[in-house]
């Protein structure tokens, strides 16, 4: 008789593979190569995982619940007061982190398989669930839902854009220039009219 999967060992196995993953890749992901990075033979891995496919899978869910959980840890998202701006330039300094860099390629790399189609129709919820956070911060801060929506779109594609760009170049002065006006631009979106 099989042993029972345990979930708290498949999650556990799943965050070391998804650290594993955000310094190597998606692009070559094997069971074998894997389980011998994370000490199992592959037996283990079979045992949480029916196989390759199956293993993908549980790692975009497993994104998707972390970036969701990090999405409502962001500091001040529900405070009306705070500025979208200033959301979004702790979001990027978070993410851009030391400890934090190799996960923000994995997810820039799941994003452009996504882009590419070769996810085979399977779409990271975190993509979807960025846009509809940013779409309620701005929401909460008097912006009407259709505009809220349409000025996340634009706001998460640029800060995407812009990660991408440094991810790639490395030049961080001038990213964060244009990250300044993004942010800039976005709390314009939200700013009481001047009294007159």
């Amino acid at each position: 008789m099989a042993r029972p999967r345990d979930p708290h060992r498949r999650t556990e196995i799943l965050d070391a593979a998804i650290e594993h993953l955000a310094e190597t890749g998606m692009a070559n992901l094997s069971l074998r190569p894997l389980a011998q990075a994370l000490g199992h033979s592959t037996r283990v891995l079979t045992h949480h995982f029916a196989d390759k496919d199956d293993l993908f899978r549980a790692v975009l869910e497993r994104l998707d619940e972390v970036q969701h959980t990090q999405l409502r840890a962001t500091e001040g998202w529900d405070d009306t007061a705070r500025g979208i701006g200033t959301i979004v330039r702790d979001s990027w300094q978070r993410h851009l982190a030391p400890e934090n860099l190799a996960a923000t390629r994995l997810i820039h790399e799941i994003e452009g398989l996504a882009a590419a189609g070769r996810l085979r129709g399977r779409v990271p919820a975190f993509l979807a669930d960025r846009a509809e956070f940013v779409a309620a911060a701005l929401v909460a801060r008097g912006l009407p839902p259709g505009a809220a929506r349409t000025r996340a779109t634009f706001l998460n594609s640029a800060y995407a854009g812009l990660q991408t760009d440094v991810l790639i170049t490395g030049d961080r002065t001038r990213t964060e220039a244009a990250l300044d006006e993004l942010c800039a631009l976005a709390d314009s979106w939200t700013a009481a009219p001047a009294q007159p």
